[in-house]
């Protein structure tokens, strides 16, 4: 693994993360925010290397086609690296109950009490993680990525889903 140090966190970074616009439709402003802020958090924090290739940095396009989540990767100066495509098969259970959750809870935070809110989002979070999990599970021999990275690439993934 070239992208990985024998810490077996992945060495390289994401600069740029962009959403397929053919992709994405509108979506209600809590939604749209929770893209925004993932994409900002990525930016700021991650940790993401090709298995094979240069060590980065590296941009990401994100995009779903013909029911497959596609990573496009290239340099930093957008020279095309790779492009991996997984089945959303395996993700499709997850990504139905997170964003139904995700549903109840911005429902809950405008009328519901706090511990009702705190139920749900435990179960948002529990959701996030294993979608997460299954990510990196995916991505293996592909893209090395660290837990909050994948977290956050999972938001977007859903995002994706989210068609308004």
């Amino acid at each position: 693994m070239t992208g990985t140090p024998t810490t077996g966190k992945p060495s390289g970074r994401l600069i740029s993360v962009e959403l397929d616009p053919a992709s994405i439709g509108r979506a209600r402003p809590d939604v749209e925010h929770e893209r925004s802020v993932a994409i900002f958090d990525l930016i700021e924090s991650n940790q993401f290397a090709l298995d094979s290739g240069p060590p980065g940095p590296y941009r990401l396009v994100l995009a779903i086609a013909d029911d497959r989540l596609r990573f496009d990767v290239a340099d930093a100066a957008a020279i095309p690296l790779l492009s991996v495509q997984l089945g959303l098969g395996a993700f499709r259970r997850l990504i139905q109950d997170y964003l139904i959750v995700c549903e109840s809870y911005y429902d809950a935070i405008r009328t519901a009490p706090p511990s009702r809110i705190e139920a749900i989002d435990m179960g948002r979070r529990g959701l996030h993680d294993e979608g997460s999990r299954l990510l990196i599970d995916k991505l293996h021999g592909k893209i090395a990525i660290d837990s909050d990275t994948a977290r956050r690439l999972f938001t977007l993934t859903c995002a994706l889903r989210w068609k308004g």
